[in-house]
């Protein structure tokens, strides 16, 4: 399934949701004015490589002051590998952001999206301590914007294409059917993925998806936006 779009109108401007798109967009076609090389530097400096935090814990890196080798819990955020990857990503954005944004407003939307991308990276890092590879992608962040749209709005409905062969069909389907199907997938990627050995091609960060949906329901009760009695 596809989303297109919701069936819930924002009541002002998802300013920050659209600064975040465009962020993502414009670093993509920097990355894409790179060469392979150039391009492949990029991604191992300023992506995720799990490998890099074996032996030394998040905490000791804060307190003895090592700020650039968190940095990529962050950077790795804006990164993407392809226009496929980007377009993937940023639909889920465009569809999810703007109503998440509307009942957080714009910081502490900002601070939900970066907040569940960290949280979503250290899990990848839980999930593959060795792996030597840059993980790279909003997914993570992107996962925590659907687990507060899945606390906030459950009964509002998602405008979904599937392919039927060569005919595409609309379908409304409830956003907690919707979200709750994504959700198990990614679990049960990420439960098959562990202890596998990566064989070439791009790897999907399953437990980034998790970590980050996870993150994102538990911010949301933290952040507890002011006016519960308008969730949809």
């Amino acid at each position: 399934m596809i989303p297109l779009h919701d069936d819930i109108p924002s009541r002002r401007p998802a300013v920050m949701n659209y600064l975040i798109i465009l962020a993502s967009t414009l670093i993509f076609l920097y990355e894409a004015s790179l060469g392979p090389r150039a391009q492949n530097q990029l991604f191992m400096q300023w992506g995720l490589v799990p490998a890099r935090f074996a032996g030394a814990s998040y905490w000791t890196l804060l307190v003895t002051g090592k700020w650039e080798r968190l940095l990529p819990l962050l950077t790795y955020i804006f990164l993407h590998g392809s226009w496929l990857h980007l377009i993937g990503n940023m639909l889920y954005l465009w569809v999810f952001g703007d109503n998440v944004e509307d009942r957080l407003g714009h910081f502490r939307y900002l601070l939900l999206y970066l907040g569940a991308g960290v949280a979503g990276g250290m899990m990848q890092v839980w999930a593959n301590p060795g792996a030597t590879g840059p993980t790279i992608g909003a997914s993570g962040a992107i996962a925590g914007v659907l687990g507060a749209y899945l606390v906030s709005f459950p009964r509002a409905r998602v405008i979904s294409l599937i392919p039927i062969g060569i005919f595409p069909l609309f379908v409304p389907v409830p956003a907690v059917l919707f979200l709750i199907l994504w959700f198990g997938l990614q679990l049960l990627n990420g439960v098959v993925s562990l202890g596998a050995v990566p064989v070439g091609g791009d790897v999907v960060a399953w437990w980034a998806h998790v970590g980050g949906f996870a993150a994102g329901i538990i911010l949301l009760a933290l952040f507890r936006p002011h006016r519960q009695e308008d969730y949809y």
